[in-house]
């Protein structure tokens, strides 16, 4: 074979499997629409709650406010005088938007160790093992969405310490996702 063919097939394979679908659902208010539009969403959620315990609609509002879907989302960047790049807010990335140490305390704890931030699978098993885990230390109920999310937010230490009563935004973001986890939950019950 020449080197030309070799090359040629090379690039095929390289376009075709590529990257994932890191954009959003087209409908991110429906929650039966955005699983009928990604079943592996979907599969994934369901499969983080068999082995966790945290539901899929307390899952989705989360992702949701973390990373609206966009698998490889990031924080935004920081500059100083208003012009110079200063890197990034946070190491938050992916779906869960799981910052670098918990991600590497989450795939030593599992054994997980080739699991990515923009796979939805590996990044609801984080979500799921990190709810798992508050459930357990703090005895924050799974299906508490405002809770596990500040929690989520703030850092189990940061949550048990009170960190998010002197943030009234955040407080209210935690509302957002615990009458969002209601609205999907209410959805998930009527769509097939």
């Amino acid at each position: 074979m020449n080197r030309f063919l070799k090359l040629a097939i090379v690039g095929l394979v390289a376009s075709c499997g590529g990257g994932g679908n890191y954009k959003a659902p087209r409908n991110l208010e429906n929650a039966c629409m955005l699983a009928s539009e990604r079943p592996a969403y979907m599969r994934a959620m369901k499969q983080t709650e068999r082995r966790w315990g945290v539901p899929v609609h307390v899952q989705m509002a989360t992702i949701h406010q973390e990373s609206k879907f966009i698998g490889d989302a990031r924080t935004p960047h920081r500059y100083a005088l208003g012009i110079i790049p200063m890197g990034r807010q946070s190491s938050a990335y992916g779906y869960s938007q799981a910052l670098d140490n918990t991600w590497d305390d989450y795939r030593k704890e599992t054994g997980n160790r080739r699991a990515r931030r923009d796979n939805i699978r590996d990044a609801t098993d984080f979500m799921g093992w990190y709810m798992d885990g508050t459930a357990r230390r703090l005895g924050v109920s799974k299906q508490d969405a405002a809770s596990q999310y500040l929690a989520y937010h703030e850092g189990r230490s940061g949550f048990a310490n009170g960190s998010h009563r002197g943030k009234p935004w955040l407080m209210t973001v935690a509302g957002k996702v615990q009458a969002r986890s209601e609205l999907y939950r209410m959805q998930l019950a009527s769509c097939r």
